[in-house]
């Protein structure tokens, strides 16, 4: 399994990011870090800054064929930057095209709402994006983790960070049934 990790330069939300990679590497699978630029990502702990964690690959140059699935950390200024990121927004795009799971926790789904990816899903996020995501044509539901597989693939999403254990064991599921890890 090999999943793709997709954060601006700055503002992901560092437990949300380590926590799916933890997992993933639990499962015997190949997490890499995408970013809009070379060199580091800055993580926080909420509004504080955390470690840096170093990018593997531009997501401009990444293939989706190359990965199985796709997580969106959260953090309040990720999805922002990444949104505004017209090659971020359309990797994301691509992978609902082409089928592949994808998962997004906390304020991660503001990419996909600018991905134009949610109309017609039932998913959840942290509450204050309740409200972008109807306008967008989705439907918000306040749940620890929605697996939501309407569509040309999978999505999985969750709230906050207390409900990592939740969104992990549910996105590894599905991440491993695309990979033939089950």
């Amino acid at each position: 399994m090999r999943v793709a990790f997709l954060s601006a330069p700055e503002g992901v939300e560092q437990v949300e990011l380590t926590d799916p990679w933890k997992a993933v590497r639990d499962h015997d699978g190949t997490p890499v870090l995408l970013s809009t630029a070379s060199g580091e990502i800055q993580a926080f702990n909420h509004l504080d800054k955390a470690d840096t964690f170093p990018v593997d690959q531009l997501v401009s140059e990444a293939s989706i064929e190359d990965f199985d699935g796709l997580v969106l950390p959260g953090g309040v200024a990720n999805p922002d930057a990444l949104r505004m990121d017209a090659g971020a927004v359309a990797f994301v795009r691509d992978f609902f095209a082409a089928g592949k799971p994808v998962a997004a926790i906390c304020h991660a789904p503001w990419t996909l709402v600018e991905a134009d990816v949610v109309r017609g899903r039932t998913l959840t996020s942290f509450p204050s994006l309740r409200t972008d995501i109807r306008n967008a044509g989705g439907e918000w539901v306040d749940e620890q983790v929605k697996v939501c597989s309407g569509g040309p693939n999978v999505l999985i999403t969750s709230r906050k960070p207390d409900d990592l254990p939740a969104f992990n064991e549910a996105f590894v599921k599905e991440f491993a049934k695309v990979s033939g890890d089950q």
